[in-house]
């Protein structure tokens, strides 16, 4: 069955439906990992985006449930050159194609990813519309951003993971699973509460610790501002608090910082970061479309993307956050030890 891409500049892809057929519309974004589509469709991150892939064969390995970052697909609509219909992995519990259309999510495919990858590196992301007939200029998007994203994906009731002796809390943005995985298996005890708990009855569980979870949008568009607010209020509580993505960009709007949005942004597993205080260099996984502005002698910066010399990571002193993704390495552990880092504040702030 046909399908068709539409972007806002009129530039027309098409290509064959491979998920649910029907219409999507979205930010276009695209994403330059070989492998992690499963982790990357279920994160909430890509909440309101048209994802494309780069690398042009994807589903080899199938469905894998285990490897889902939460119980539900983030992106609107899913674009890849050749989806894979006959994976071969003994974890595998079905095809690609099949699941996107069980979850009623449009899949497009068949068209030149490269180039769309080429126009939206050259023009910055821009909205599209995926569509079942060939559309005409007047079906072209209007340009736009992603508003009010986080209270579509944050849970709306407060859950715990781990059963550990270190309490802590995890403010969900639109958290991927296994942040708060990671914490437990550091013998935490993390209470993943809704994004827009209120600073007062977050400090009345008196955690030993907070995190700040990923998230989509724009972090400094107005329903993030109490979002903002929150945090400013719990850093000034000295409870050490660790941010990652989102959860970074609000902490240092807290601080004083701004945020703008990126050309096209930085979303894979191979983005290479460099650690200012050691000099090592790591591959990273990250999904964000925005940056924190920093100027390059700021005392407070702690990692640098090696691309583009974007602020990755700031150091506040007791807390602390990254703008990539340590539970999702570029290798098996590569940058695991940020968690490490954490636990032992908390500890120390525990024995204080």
């Amino acid at each position: 069955m046909k399908a068709y891409l539409i972007l806002e500049n009129g530039a027309v892809f098409e290509g064959e439906s491979f998920g649910a057929a029907g219409e999507a519309s979205g930010e276009v974004v695209f994403t330059t990992g070989m492998h992690g589509y499963l982790e990357t469709l279920t994160d909430p991150s890509y909440s309101g985006h048209i994802v494309v892939q780069t690398f042009p064969l994807i589903g080899n390995y199938g469905v894998i449930p285990a490897d889902f970052e939460a119980g539900f697909i983030g992106a609107k609509a899913y674009i890849v050159k050749y989806p894979c219909q006959t994976p071969s992995n003994f974890r595998s519990d079905g095809v690609l194609g099949t699941f996107l259309c069980e979850r009623g999510v449009v899949g497009l495919a068949g068209i030149d990813t490269r180039q769309l990858t080429k126009i939206l590196r050259d023009n910055g992301v821009m909205n599209g519309k995926i569509m079942m007939t060939p559309p005409t200029p007047a079906d072209a998007p209007a340009p736009g951003t992603i508003k009010n994203a986080v209270a579509g994906v944050s849970g709306k009731e407060p859950t715990v993971v781990g059963n550990g002796d270190l309490d802590l809390v995890l403010l969900d943005y639109g958290a991927k699973k296994s942040i708060a995985e990671k914490l437990a298996s550091r013998g935490a005890r993390v209470q993943v509460l809704p994004y827009n708990t209120p600073a007062d009855k977050i400090l009345a569980m008196s955690p030993k610790g907070i995190m700040l979870s990923n998230g989509p949008g724009d972090p400094s568009e107005d329903a993030n501002a109490p979002l903002v607010e929150t945090i400013k209020t719990l850093m000034e509580s000295n409870i050490p608090i660790f941010g990652i993505c989102l959860g970074h960009q609000l902490m240092a709007l807290a601080q004083g910082y701004k945020t703008r949005k990126m050309k096209f942004g930085h979303r894979g597993s191979n983005q290479p970061v460099k650690d200012l205080a050691s000099g090592r260099f790591f591959i990273t996984s990250q999904n964000h479309g925005y940056e924190v502005a920093t100027e390059p002698n700021d005392p407070r910066l702690s990692f640098v993307n090696v691309n583009d010399k974007t602020c990755e990571g700031l150091d506040f002193g007791r807390h602390f956050s990254v703008q990539f993704h340590p539970e999702a390495c570029g290798g098996p552990l590569d940058t695991e030890f940020l968690f490490d880092k954490f636990i032992e504040r908390v500890k120390a702030y525990a024995a204080e």
